[in-house]
């Protein structure tokens, strides 16, 4: 799930009583799982370092609760719920929503995406899709000194996504309180998404005249990676 709890509330009992509200829904054999990660890489603790305040309070109280566990790497997510563990172990994943990341396992288990209160900008499936359809974009990174690529770019284009899964009555949608529910298959997210990016690798990236310096640094690093490849004369 990723949530703006201001755009849904107020709710009784605050972020804790919407996590308890989704619990239920859940029922005892569902797994709740929210991102987590911090906003430094260094010190982390899954235990005490607070969530990066950028995923809002929810994800915040979530990672706190003691029957929720939090990934031992960085590039966190928190659950709980049956499957919790198995969701949040292993190693630290890059670039981070590769299918063995949460984000992956969360796909692998048939799992649901629910956008509460936000939209698809937020849908870090997305994400996963775009590297199992192999996009020749990767942004150089370096996380706990390890370098890496990652498909990084502003995001904003992943709103396009909104209107294939109405298309294809694949996005159950409403209000939920004062705001607006998405909620839809990980499996189906990723089929559609990678079916449009094998056709348009670029789909999510905003045109080179748009001004948009997220996405030509994305655009960019498919140059430099090509130049780095290319072979000597």
């Amino acid at each position: 799930m990723h949530t703006s709890f201001r755009r849904v509330g107020p709710v009784a009992g605050g972020a804790a009583g919407l996590i308890a509200a989704l619990r239920k829904a859940l029922g005892p054999d569902g797994t709740l799982v929210m991102p987590a990660w911090p906003a430094e890489e260094d010190g982390y603790d899954p235990a005490t370092t607070p969530v990066a305040r950028d995923l809002g309070i929810t994800a915040a109280v979530f990672a706190r609760m003691a029957e929720t566990l939090r990934s031992p790497h960085v590039q966190a997510f928190a659950a709980a719920g049956p499957h919790a563990a198995s969701i949040v172990d292993g190693p630290l994943p890059l670039p981070p929503h590769i299918p063995a990341s949460p984000v992956g396992k969360v796909h692998d288990l048939n799992g649901q995406i629910l956008l509460l209160g936000v939209g698809h900008d937020t849908n870090t499936t997305l994400h996963l899709a775009e590297l199992i359809a192999g996009v020749p974009y990767g942004i150089p990174r370096v996380c706990l000194g390890t370098p890496y690529r990652e498909n990084d770019h502003c995001c904003e284009r992943f709103t396009l996504a909104e209107d294939w899964f109405r298309a294809d009555g694949l996005q159950s949608e409403g209000p939920v309180g004062h705001g607006h529910a998405r909620l839809m298959r990980s499996r189906d997210v990723v089929r559609l998404t990678v079916e449009r990016l094998r056709l348009d690798p670029l789909l999510f990236l905003h045109p080179a005249a748009s001004g948009c310096a997220e996405c030509d640094a994305a655009r960019d690093s498919i140059v430099a990676e090509c130049d780095n490849t290319s072979p000597t004369p």
